[in-house]
């Protein structure tokens, strides 16, 4: 029999006829649609015998049946009238899958179900497609589907979870939580990890409960704290699976991964509380979750609340086309692929509020293969390996990077969720450049430009437990692979030449996470009290433009703290000779830091740094530098009011390459600086921290203060940016970007920026010998005080000093930025004899007082002063390139 024959028969054939050994079965039309009738009741059906063992059944349209009966298992059941659950007695379902076009409904809003409803979907008849729900190679049974229908379920729990109030100890038999009101003996909890292994939660059952104390059924294997540790909320989070409502998969799944699914389509409504989905979703089936909202378009006022999801094969909550949802205090755990998804990038206006994943995985019993930005044995590197997007194993190329919140569009408020344990990411901002999928090349996708969109509301969210905690960064393409691609919100998203304005994250929490507390892209990002702790790495942020916003981020108000009081669960020699759990046991000395400086313009204000100190395993700081960026970083990065607590400032790790993740070959991470606005840092206001490295040679002089144990010089005076690059440059020159045009491939004005490890190769910052397309040309010496070095990209520069400029090459542009206005710096280039521009000088004395941009010509070398405009490093609009000067032979 074919896929679809089953159903179009049943609509065909008196009620009476057998089908193909199964019994066919029609509720009888009633004349009232309100006057219910009992399943039980032989009256109900045409034949006066209530439903056997394997029979297709039908509500017909106007009929409102009740289920007062747990039937033996049904072939199917087809609703186009109602069908509802009696609430006295306990009440079990099973059927091979159920169609929806009337209403099926378990409890309302105001009178919540009280007894268990169990719904068991089988798969006995494999491969069927129902009234073409499924695609031509895909099977959509074992589900829930509704066509027009409505689904009301709505059980009677609402503490879907609560924190630990203590710490529970390993080998523990009970815990102490914050609040377990409405919990009882024989429901089935689980504690989210509070290590940096997800796979630390651990499940257990409710023995017995008194007050907020809880007996378990056995003994716990790990240690699950319970604290608030330096002022970092660290308590772990115990989530409720059981519910009264129960959906699931028959156990079989368990071997198949082909779990059941709750498919809502257009037309149809959905209102979920209170019920527990297990054995759900099917493993490398699109569109088969396990519950799923699928191409509603507006859909105000449904929602799922207050329920659990737990062991499925695909996802958790799905989202697709679907705007103005309510998903609140859901718990998920041990789940296949992102976890609550945003499909396409169109969604907007939903709310994910109190929700809480714990352990999401890329497969069900193997790693992932992720396309991670981290060092050299963490599972990432420079090479940004991308393989792991192109396995056959999984649903669409980012799930090898799971998140258990995956956000495609700004435009949604993301309040109060934990993302408590992934094999990769907690929260992943995912934004391509125009929604993708099923809306790739509509209209709506065309003036939809998620990577310009604000973001609507994210605050008072905590990852931890992760790879990277939060991720705002690498959008998928059409094709779903994903590269370089941030975040850069404009007034007008439709305009790529309206004003950028600020996206604000506030009060996140993000520990004990293995690589990055969180890793941004894009400009004028400000973020208010974070409180990073426990990590690798706590921030890092990635210019989107390079340098043409008002700022790139701000920090304010906010927390880092190197290590805590939670240890962990140290099980490796190294961790237990640490005395704590690492980040990478395998990478015991990888040296911790709080905040990292990249490229182009950053802040922070008000923020402190706790517990950063060296010990005898690693070295640590409180701030320091991305790792060995090939991207020149600004003097205008600032600081100012902070305070360190048993921290050691800052530190800049020499180049080790098993550190790298952004190193290739260039020089430019030897040039690292910030400027400490108030001498909050070093107490020397007004004043400039530098790598101590050979780079900086004509910078770092005997007006500067050494710091060996920071790796770190501290100088007073104007620091700004040189650059030496080739005639008429004023700007990096940057492979593959057409002139206004975004990073990657990506385009749109708001760049994407240069990438971490980014797959695209490096790019060739202003300065770097030779330029896309063309020779390699003759390398750039500096010298001054007896040291020289090779130029390798842009370098800092001191104010009122003179350097000494030797190269072959024919003929040069000097560029000098991020110094104040009228700030000069004298340059000797021998074998040079002609300036394009300037106003010429008849002595080197006079060159010297002159008090604009001016040049004389010696015997031997030319001379020229370069006076300051103010400007900034800009690729374009007002104060691009700043101050420059082109010299030839």
């Amino acid at each position: 029999m074919g896929k679809r024959s089953l159903l179009f028969l049943s609509l065909l054939v008196p009620a009476f006829l057998g089908l193909g050994g199964y019994a066919v079965l029609k509720a009888q039309q009633k004349t009232s649609p309100d006057n219910a009738r009992r399943w039980s009741d032989p009256a109900t059906w045409p034949d006066k015998k209530v439903p056997a063992k394997d029979a297709v059944v039908t509500i017909e349209t106007d009929m409102n049946v009740v289920l007062d009966v747990s039937p033996p298992p049904l072939r199917s059941l087809k609703i186009n009238g109602k069908l509802s659950f009696a609430d006295n007695k306990d009440l079990e379902l099973s059927t091979e899958w159920v169609m929806v076009h009337g209403e099926l409904e378990i409890g309302t809003e105001a009178r919540p179900h009280t007894r268990k409803a169990t719904i068991t979907l089988t798969d006995n008849v494999k491969d069927e497609d129902m009234s073409g729900v499924g695609g031509t190679n895909d099977r959509s049974d074992r589900g829930v589907m509704m066509m027009g229908g409505t689904l009301n379920l709505h059980g009677n729990r609402t503490n879907s979870w609560t924190k630990l109030s203590k710490t529970a100890e390993a080998g523990s038999n009970s815990i102490e939580v914050l609040n377990a009101a409405e919990w009882r003996a024989g429901d089935e909890i689980v504690l989210a990890s509070t290590d940096f292994d997800p796979h630390q939660a651990e499940r257990r059952t409710i023995a017995a409960i008194s007050g907020n104390r809880i007996t378990l059924d056995k003994k716990l294997d790990y240690m699950h704290f319970g604290k608030i540790t330096f002022d970092v909320d660290e308590r772990g989070e115990v989530g409720l699976l059981s519910r009264n409502i129960l959906i699931q998969a028959s156990p079989d799944a368990d071997t198949t991964l082909f779990g059941g699914h709750i498919m809502a389509m257009n037309g149809s409504k959905m209102f979920v509380e209170g019920v527990e989905l297990n054995r759900m979703g099917q493993n490398m089936h699109l569109a088969r979750y396990p519950i799923h909202w699928h191409l509603i378009g507006d859909a105000q006022g449904q929602y799922i609340k207050n329920s659990a999801i737990h062991d499925t094969y695909s996802r958790c909550v799905t989202v697709h086309g679907t705007n103005y949802l309510d998903v609140e205090n859901n718990v998920t755990y041990n789940n296949i692929g992102h976890c609550f998804f945003l499909e396409d990038a169109v969604e907007h206006g939903n709310q994910f509020v109190h929700n809480l994943g714990i352990l999401t995985k890329c497969h069900p019993d193997a790693p992932c293969v992720p396309t991670n930005l981290g060092p050299f044995g963490s599972g990432g590197g420079q090479n940004f390996d991308t393989n792991g997007q192109n396995a056959k194993d999984i649903l669409i190329p980012s799930d090898n990077t799971a998140s258990t919140f995956w956000i495609t569009n700004p435009d949604n408020i993301y309040r109060d969720n934990v993302a408590a344990g992934s094999d990769a990411t907690g929260f992943w901002f995912a934004l391509p450049e125009h929604p993708t999928g099923k809306f790739e090349g509509t209209e709506i996708s065309a003036r939809t430009w998620p990577r310009r969109t604000r973001v609507r509301e994210f605050k008072g969210n905590t990852a931890h437990s992760n790879f990277d905690g939060y991720m705002s960064d690498r959008g998928p393409r059409p094709d779903g692979h994903f590269r370089t691609g941030g975040h850069i919100a404009l007034a007008d998203p439709a305009d790529a030449n309206s004003p950028i304005v600020e996206t604000v994250i506030e009060d996140f929490t993000s520990y004990k996470n293995r690589n990055g507390g969180m890793w941004t892209r894009g400009e004028m990002d400000l973020f208010k009290n974070l409180k990073l702790a426990d990590n690798a790495i706590g921030y890092t942020h990635a210019s989107g433009n390079f340098g043409r916003s008002a700022f790139t981020s701000r920090v304010v108000d906010s927390l880092f703290v190197g290590e805590t009081g939670n240890i962990g669960n140290p099980r490796t020699p190294a961790e237990m000779a640490y005395g704590r759990s690492l980040p990478e046991p395998e990478l015991a000395d990888f040296p911790i830091r709080g905040y990292e400086f990249y490229d182009y313009r950053h802040e922070l204000d008000n923020v402190a740094f706790v517990n950063f100190q060296d010990n005898a395993t690693r070295k640590t700081g409180a701030i320091s530098y991305l790792l060995y960026t090939s991207f020149g970083m600004s003097s205008n990065n600032t600081i100012q009011r902070t305070k360190f607590i048993n921290a050691k400032p800052v530190y800049f790790p020499p180049m080790e390459r098993k550190w790298s993740n952004d190193d290739y070959g260039n020089g430019s991470y030897k040039t690292a600086v910030f400027h400490d606005l108030d001498g909050s840092v070093d107490g020397v206001p007004d004043s400039f921290i530098l790598i101590n490295d050979e780079s900086d040679g004509i910078v770092i002089d005997k007006a500067c203060e050494i710091k060996p144990a920071w790796n770190a010089a501290v100088c007073k005076g104007d620091i700004g940016r040189l650059a030496v690059g080739a005639p008429g440059a004023g700007a990096p020159a940057i492979p593959g970007v057409p002139a206004g045009g975004g990073f990657g491939g990506f385009g749109g004005a708001p760049g994407a920026g240069p990438a971490r490890g980014a797959a695209a190769g490096p790019v060739a910052p202003f300065g770097r010998p030779g330029g896309p397309g063309g020779p390699p040309q003759p390398p750039v010496v500096l010298s001054r005080n007896g040291k020289e070095f090779t130029l390798a990209g842009e370098t800092n520069v001191r104010a009122g000093t003179e350097i000494k400029v030797t190269t072959e090459r024919p003929s040069v542009a000097l560029r000098l930025s991020e110094l104040e206005k009228g700030s000069w710096v004298i340059f000797e280039l021998p074998g040079f004899t002609t300036a394009i521009s300037g106003t010429p000088q008849d002595s080197l004395d006079a060159l010297r007082k002159a008090g604009a941009t001016s040049y004389y010509k010696g015997k031997d070398a030319l001379w020229v002063k370069v006076v300051s405009t103010g400007e900034g490093a800009r690729l374009a609009g007002p104060g691009a390139g700043g101050a420059s000067l082109q010299v030839s032979r």
